[in-house]
């Protein structure tokens, strides 16, 4: 068996699981769970129908890994409409099952795991996928804190010069999982100078990019790269999926886009890797990259979601409203696994402990004290779930 292989750490929801474990939760209430952070949103019918219509011929042939054009055309649309970026469709775009996939797989072909010491860096808390994927890759995870006292930005500063001349790869999420901050110019600035100084990739995870509640929609790593006349997008990848955007997470689709040199490689270990998007995914993913107004209504809807939420919580808990993304990412004054454990017992509310979505690294957890709430369900049962949370910390108090 491959011998990296024990290095992995159980997932979040595993380990929920057993801090679980020998409880019965409260019979008086229905089970709301804020745990998972998967769509609950409706599907749009157009996409559905576009789905139906492409099964017609779309299963009786082998899909190319690099995509169809028309889909890498859409994709290429969308991102000039979005970001004012252009990229070559031909050259600078790729088709994926979804960002996960897309993010470990980049990281096999990025990362040269026979080099001593190779490293790549994380933000901390952090999307486990991350991790699991520099571990397969022979590299080692460097864990970057995200400082509460500026809106959760990671503290790209506190890396050593020694561990940034091994640096390959650097992973950003913005807006954060589970954070909700997002990147500015200035941030987008530093890490380009430094891949430029060290020769790391810089993978820009961006798939709760739609989700926003201020009127200026978050920045992409490409858009802040052209900001910065780096339009050939230097040793960036851009990644994203219509999972949130669309409320389409079983159809596993997104797209990467960016460095046509990284592409190149990028496709060429995909095309052994066997993960090329079924025409009929790719039909539905068309219609869902060409069309804007299901987006802006799925937006409407957790802002409305969220302002009805927040304010419940506010008094009770270390809680504001994120820059994006469908997360609260909320301070409870003590332990975050007891506060879960607590809930769900009294409650039948799950929320995610902070703590294990970070590691400890030089001396501390960032993400202890804290709980992900994940509120992808329609706004009746969220506020139920914030009601109920807010009676049992004023019970606690």
């Amino acid at each position: 068996m491959n011998p990296l292989l024990h290095k992995l750490q159980p997932y979040p929801f595993e380990r929920l699981r057993q801090l679980f474990a020998g409880v019965t939760p409260n019979p008086a209430y229905r089970p709301i769970s804020l745990g998972i952070g998967e769509p609950k949103h409706p599907t749009p019918d157009f996409i559905k129908t576009a789905l139906s219509a492409a099964l017609e011929t779309g299963l009786a042939g082998y899909p190319a890994t690099a995509g169809e054009p028309a889909l890498k055309e859409a994709v290429a649309g969308w991102l000039q409409r979005r970001y004012g970026v252009s990229v070559n469709p031909g050259t600078q775009v790729l088709p994926v099952n979804g960002s996960r996939e897309a993010l470990f797989a980049l990281t096999q072909t990025v990362v040269d795991g026979t080099q001593a010491g190779a490293v790549v860096l994380c933000p901390n808390p952090f999307y486990q996928i991350y991790e699991g994927a520099a571990l397969l890759a022979g590299a080692q995870p460097w864990y970057v804190p995200s400082d509460p006292a500026r809106n959760f930005a990671v503290d790209w500063d506190s890396v050593p010069p020694e561990v940034w001349a091994r640096t390959q790869l650097i992973f950003t999420c913005s807006p954060g999982n589970p954070t909700g901050a997002v990147m500015p110019l200035e941030e987008w600035k530093k890490l380009f100078e430094l891949s430029d100084r060290y020769g790391f990739v810089i993978a820009s995870d961006e798939c709760y990019s739609e989700i926003y509640f201020r009127d200026e929609p978050p920045l992409g790593g490409l858009e802040a790269a052209v900001r910065l006349g780096r339009s050939d997008f230097r040793n960036l990848v851009a990644l994203t999926s219509l999972s949130k955007r669309s409320n389409v997470p079983g159809m596993r689709s997104g797209f990467v886009a960016g460095d046509a040199a990284i592409m190149k490689q990028f496709l060429l270990y995909r095309t052994y890797h066997g993960s090329a998007m079924s025409h009929v995914v790719q039909a539905a993913s068309i219609a869902a990259w060409n069309d804007e107004q299901h987006v802006v209504e799925n937006r409407n809807q957790y802002r409305q979601k969220f302002a009805a939420v927040t304010p419940l919580l506010a008094p009770v808990m270390d809680v504001d409203l994120p820059d994006a993304a469908f997360y609260l990412w909320a301070g409870v004054g003590g332990s975050d696994t007891e506060f879960a454990r607590e809930l769900y017992a009294l409650y039948n509310v799950t929320v995610l402990p902070g703590s294990y979505l970070a590691r400890e690294a030089r001396g501390f957890n960032p993400g202890a004290g804290r709980v992900r709430m994940a509120l992808v369900a329609e706004t009746a049962e969220c506020v139920e779930a914030a009601q109920r949370i807010v009676q049992f910390i004023q019970s606690k108090t």
